[in-house]
């Protein structure tokens, strides 16, 4: 995350970075674990202040704009659902950015699960309190106001996965939370001269915020099941008691959380073998239960290997000809 000095005393700016969750899916509503990292692209927003409640907005990336009231946001759908809903959330938290012209400019792909709409709003939010002369909320309580946005106005039930990574990510560094008290550790990202890939499968799906909410309240019946407050406090033994679909789902989150700590004690003695294979039981995992049709959407992440055992473009890759990790520089 980036904010930059204010221009003037009604423009303000603000850089929100997108994210990669190395290993811990589904954990964040859960109560779980995850291991996070920011990446370079983002999302930067920048707004001038005008008089009156009018709110104009240009998507420079997309060459779309929106024009609303300032005191009175209508639902709409896409993108534009998340600046009129920061301006509602804001004003309900008592911060009420007055009209403005707003420019969002992005390098962050949109639907392949790079958090391009948590980046998005969180550089909304940073830039119209910075217009309100008001002081950001501590970095919990802003995601929770991010998280707020996406529930209300997009209608998907988000945990704070993508605002915590984007809000602590730094350069070299993944970022270990634990969504059970919130708290936040920075893990060394130390790759030894390998490369970190990110590639997109190329899947979309119209009802993915459906089959996220779908899940979401399966692990919820799960755990009730249990007799737990959520599946963190559930147990392989457990299991038993539920029917399938719910069993696979608490089985994938408790065994997530262990594979999630195992990698950060392996990044920690940089054994990038060990990660590897973490993370191909995580996504072998997650290949057998996340999606009815057996797929999991986003990019496609894979395991770790040295030099000449993955030549199809694996996640970690031994560079011969560069001597330093490929890595974009974070901000």
């Amino acid at each position: 995350m980036r904010t930059y000095p204010t221009l003037s005393a009604n423009v303000a700016q603000a850089f929100a970075p997108g994210r990669v969750n190395l290993i811990g899916e589904h954990t964040d509503y859960n109560a779980g674990l995850a291991l996070p990292f920011a990446i370079g692209s983002g999302v930067t927003v920048s707004a001038a202040g005008r008089p009156g409640h009018r709110v104009d907005v240009h998507a420079a990336d997309l060459n779309e704009t929106d024009s609303f009231d300032a005191g009175a946001p209508a639902p709409i759908d896409g993108w534009r659902a998340f600046v009129r809903g920061s301006y509602a959330v804001l004003a309900q938290s008592g911060i009420r950015p007055s009209g403005a012209s707003i420019e969002i400019s992005s390098d962050l792909p949109q639907g392949i699960g790079v958090s391009s709409s948590a980046a998005l709003t969180l550089a909304l939010f940073l830039a119209l309190i910075e217009l309100a002369g008001e002081a950001a909320p501590e970095p919990v309580a802003l995601a929770r106001l991010c998280q707020k946005v996406e529930q209300e106005w997009r209608g998907a039930q988000t945990g704070l996965l993508d605002q915590l990574a984007s809000l602590y990510g730094n350069a070299g560094q993944a970022t270990l939370i634990d969504f059970q008290d919130l708290s936040v550790t920075a893990v060394p990202l130390e790759l030894d001269g390998h490369r970190l890939l990110v590639m997109n499968s190329g899947e979309r799906d119209s009802g993915a915020i459906a089959g996220y909410n779908q899940r979401r309240s399966e692990c919820e019946q799960a755990a009730s099941r249990v007799g737990a407050e959520n599946l963190r406090g559930a147990l392989f033994q457990d299991l038993h008691m539920l029917p399938d679909v719910l069993a696979r789902r608490a089985r994938h989150v408790i065994g997530e959380n262990g594979r999630v700590l195992e990698a950060v004690e392996a990044l920690r003695r940089s054994d990038l073998n060990a990660v590897g294979a973490l993370l191909d039981a995580s996504h072998a995992r997650q290949l057998r239960g996340v999606d009815p049709g057996g797929r999991k959407r986003g990019p496609s992440v894979q395991g770790c290997r040295r030099a000449g055992c993955a030549p199809d473009g694996r996640r970690f890759r031994r560079q011969r000809d560069r001597p330093t990790p490929c890595r974009r520089r974070l901000t």
